[in-house]
């Protein structure tokens, strides 16, 4: 067995998953390339029912909080550079019921890479406060929703 100071994102399975298939490894901007990297996972999922769509983010979200936990605690770092399987998650969110264009995958990757890195509020007040799996999730699941809130509002109004 690997003792986990010694575990990196490519020699175990929860963390070659946590550090989003390895995009997480990028020496700079690893959220972005995480980011990136759920692009093509997304163009899958976008051929999904609606009601199937949602039921991968409920597991993705909960299945993340374990994955984000037990590598943040196998690193020894808290909410490590390199885990970004939540932004995959909060991608995945961002994206939701929108209409499968190009123009809509950037807008939702500019819009969730910005909240994700701004984090207004309770996104900043959350990132401080909440701890383990499930804090490492939370601030980019509410990133994508708010990527998702804008999203949204502009497909409403102009569309």
């Amino acid at each position: 067995m690997i003792e986990p100071s010694q575990r990196r994102w490519n020699n175990h399975w929860v963390h070659f998953l946590a550090f989003g298939l390895g995009s997480g490894a990028a020496p700079k901007a690893p959220g972005t390339f995480g980011t990136l990297a759920a692009i093509p996972f997304f163009l899958l999922l976008a051929q999904l029912p609606l009601w199937a769509y949602i039921a991968v983010l409920v597991i993705s979200f909960v299945f993340g909080i374990y994955l984000c936990d037990q590598a943040s605690k196998d690193m020894g770092v808290h909410d490590h550079g390199g885990i970004v399987w939540d932004e995959f998650v909060g991608f995945w969110i961002a994206m939701t019921a929108l209409p499968f264009h190009w123009a809509w995958i950037l807008a939702g990757f500019v819009l969730f890479r910005l909240f994700d890195i701004l984090k207004p509020w309770p996104i900043s007040w959350l990132d401080k406060r909440v701890h383990g799996g499930f804090g490492i999730m939370i601030d980019d699941v509410i990133a994508g929703l708010f990527a998702l809130l804008v999203l949204q509002a502009v497909h409403l109004a102009w569309f």
